[in-house]
């Protein structure tokens, strides 16, 4: 791997990789920057993951899944040089044929190189498509911001239309209302585009030549003078007071574009803030550009965000076809649902908890909830040789709303015990008739 892709998991405290006898009686862990998604955390991470996805395919979106790595120059070509992505954070390495190979950083470049490949400009426009996954960037890890992280996309390919940008926003705005999520500003501008573009970078680089800025920060200003605007330090953000800014300098066509998106989240009830200072931290944004912000994440307040990508397909070495999408970071975002008190677990991790007593009541029970998840009821079984008490314990701590009781007894009268966790109610069902009395009374 690349020097940016050592993590300090697989070093030893001076840097060098562990020896093989030191490494192993060494406990693991997750390697720095990650974690593990456990229950019931993970349920609502999922959650936020299905809830995002359910409002792409409502729009007609369908499923796309691409490689975790892809060939480099992918990156470089899409992404930008110019970004902290391609020049800081990338997991680079060569595989055994010599090959330069990355793992995704952001989802956008490889639906593109999918929608290339496999030629799908070819029929019907726009080619629209939705995405999960994780990203791998070599970042600083704090709270909000970890190397790898998970995203839920959405690409609209082959057609400019300012009524395809608004439906995107829509959707990305309608998922996150969707979990409940209030606290949140949805920020928006336009950065115009080739024509326009050219005259204002100009400007804009002369204004950046008056300003006293480290070299590093020139630097990527030769590259894209855009992404100064971006830049977060204090001392940089207060010489910008006064610089040209993206909105302000729009061909004819590119104002009455942005106008006409406005207009249409207007008519759709998105609410939205112009931010003529936003800049994603992408090079292939054109044209509209919009970013989601929560007011209690802090420093990583973004948790979302897209826009227009006009020329990404050509630079990647595809036909001229102009797009727009978004991605949502699903960590970020159940984050804010935790800072707004939002519980998106379910209650329990089952329905019903089975509870036998005897190897001959386990055997039968087995087949009963296996009757009842073919049903659409979660269900689970108290393994092992526990008694009823303990088996009653299991029950309490699955969640389940009901226990399902079967001994021997029950097993010769030819029903079952069906006890209320929540009011302690009991009846008894016959066996037969177990999975439509559970269905009926299951909320």
């Amino acid at each position: 791997m690349s020097q940016t892709s050592q993590t300090s998991a697989d070093q030893s405290p001076q840097g060098e990789p562990a020896a093989p006898e030191q490494d192993a009686g060494r406990i693991l862990s997750a390697p720095k920057g990650t974690y593990d998604l456990l229950p019931p955390r993970s349920e609502a991470f999922a959650h936020v993951t299905e809830t995002y996805a359910d409002a792409a395919r409502r729009a007609g979106y369908g499923y796309v899944a691409t490689p975790m790595f892809e060939d480099t120059a992918l990156f470089r070509r899409g992404v930008g040089e110019s970004t902290d992505v391609v020049s800081k954070e990338m997991y680079t390495f060569e595989d055994r044929a010599g090959r330069s190979l990355t793992l995704r950083p952001e989802g956008t470049a490889g639906v593109m190189r999918a929608v290339v490949e496999h030629r799908l400009l070819q029929g019907q426009l726009p080619v629209k498509l939705w995405y999960t996954g994780p990203n791998f960037r070599y970042e600083q890890p704090q709270a909000g911001r970890y190397r790898q992280h998970v995203q839920v996309g959405i690409e609209a390919v082959g057609v400019d239309d300012p009524a395809l940008d608004a439906e995107v926003v829509a959707i990305a705005d309608e998922g996150v209302r969707r979990l409940g999520l209030t606290d949140y500003d949805l920020r928006l501008t336009s950065l115009g585009c080739d024509r326009c573009r050219p005259a204002y970078r100009e400007l804009l680089v002369r204004f950046l030549d008056g300003l006293d800025l480290d070299e590093a920060t020139r630097a990527r200003a030769r590259l894209n003078p855009l992404r100064v605007l971006d830049d977060k330090r204090p001392e940089v953000r207060a010489q910008l007071e006064g610089a040209p800014l993206p909105p302000e300098h729009l061909c004819e066509e590119c104002a009455e574009h942005f106008a006409a998106v406005r207009s249409l989240l207007d008519g759709l009830g998105v609410a939205h803030l112009y931010d003529p200072y936003l800049v994603r931290g992408l090079d292939y944004y054109t044209r509209t550009t919009f970013e989601l912000t929560h007011r209690r994440l802090g420093a990583q307040a973004s948790f979302g965000g897209g826009g227009r990508y006009n020329g990404l397909v050509e630079s990647i070495g595809g036909p001229s076809a102009p797009g727009v999408g978004y991605g949502l970071g699903v960590d970020r975002s159940l984050l804010a649902c935790e800072a707004e008190g939002l519980d998106l677990a379910p209650t329990g991790r089952v329905d019903v908890f089975g509870v036998p007593l005897g190897a001959a009541a386990k055997a039968r029970l087995a087949v009963l909830l296996g009757g009842l998840r073919s049903a659409g009821v979660r269900a689970d079984l108290a393994y092992g040789d526990r008694g009823m008490k303990g088996a009653m314990k299991a029950a309490d701590r699955s969640g389940a709303r009901f226990a399902l009781v079967l001994g021997e007894r029950d097993l010769a009268a030819g029903e079952i015990q069906v006890k209320d966790l929540q009011t302690g109610e009991q009846v008894g069902v016959p066996l037969d008739g177990l999975v439509e009395h559970v269905v009926g009374v299951l909320p």
